[in-house]
């Protein structure tokens, strides 16, 4: 299985299995599948609702001797109501429990945002909940202050890797003059729509390796009935990619995956269809071409699907 190596030393797969909108009533039969499929990273996060469910899935697999502990790369996220360093480590605890795991291989960041915290008896996981019905309220919590927490439990074991999603390039920048240990990963939005040349190079030669998440534009919005997204030609129908999947024999979904991990950039989809689960895990077995990576970087609008400006105006990208 291809891999990157993480400026931490741990080696992570280039294809992993996403957490996100994974149903409770599926997911540990999902993870259990994914994993008999050839799938070894898997990318959560506490905000998805369904850790323990994803970590019964890990747990069958492991006690069945399809997979060793150490063969997996579990992905977990801090979500925004724990920024405060006092808080850190009890998210973090009820997401090793909920996952049955002693560690996770990677904890990111979700957003750089602090919301009031919530204490886990009263909403877990809290979501947009900060305390007060839907009004938003927040904490005055430096990143770097989250960061240092992230440090320390790197040190204590329970983590091997620590990194950043949804950050911008210039809160990363700064990140990285007051970082002990430097961010591992970046996990950003990344579609044909939203390429971001600047920001992953960028942080690529600052060796610091990126996943794309949504590598297939609005399709992973539809269900949540996106305005955005279902106004958005899908770009399995689009013609480009449509063109260059017919030219490989590879479909749409592969050259959208193919066109991310052809640079280095890891990719997390999710199926529930066997047939899609070994497709989409095969996207390093064959390349594009020159003409393929310009007729793609056409694409590009700029589109966002997944931005905090919708939320209250939390203004990371604009």
């Amino acid at each position: 299985m291809a891999t990157i190596k993480l400026s931490s030393g741990h080696l992570m797969p280039l294809v992993g299995f996403g957490c996100w909108k994974v149903d409770n009533a599926t997911a540990a039969d999902q993870i259990y599948n994914a994993i008999k499929a050839g799938y070894r990273l898997f990318d959560g996060a506490e905000d998805y609702g369904n850790e323990k469910e994803v970590g019964d899935g890990l747990k069958r697999a492991i006690d069945e001797g399809l997979v060793k502990r150490e063969e997996l790369f579990v992905t977990s996220k801090l979500w925004n109501n724990f920024h405060d360093p006092k808080n850190v480590e009890t998210a973090l605890n009820r997401t090793l429990s909920d996952l049955k795991l002693e560690y996770v291989d990677l904890f990111l960041i979700h957003f750089p945002i602090a919301f009031k915290f919530v204490p886990l008896e009263e909403k877990y996981p809290p979501g947009f909940y900060c305390g007060d019905g839907n009004n938003f309220h927040y904490e005055d919590v430096p990143l770097l202050d989250t960061w240092k927490a992230l440090e320390k439990l790197v040190q204590a074991g329970k983590i091997k890797s620590i990194g950043i999603s949804n950050f911008p390039g210039a809160l990363i920048y700064d990140l990285v003059r007051g970082a002990s240990i430097k961010p591992a990963v970046l996990q950003i939005e990344h579609h044909p729509y939203l390429q971001q040349p600047k920001l992953i190079e960028y942080v690529q030669k600052q060796g610091i390796a990126v996943t794309g998440y949504s590598s297939f534009g609005p399709q992973s919005f539809l269900e949540l009935n996106q305005n955005r997204a279902l106004n958005t030609p899908t770009l399995f129908e689009h013609d480009t990619i449509k063109s260059i999947s017919t030219r490989l024999n590879k479909t749409p979904a592969q050259v959208l995956l193919r066109w991310a991990t052809q640079r280095n950039i890891a990719v997390i989809p999710k199926s529930n269809n066997p047939a899609r689960l070994a497709q989409n895990l095969d996207v390093t077995s064959f390349d594009l071409s020159e003409a393929d990576f310009e007729a793609i970087s056409a694409l590009d609008i700029n589109l966002r699907f997944n931005d905090p400006w919708d939320w209250d105006n939390i203004p990371i990208f604009v």
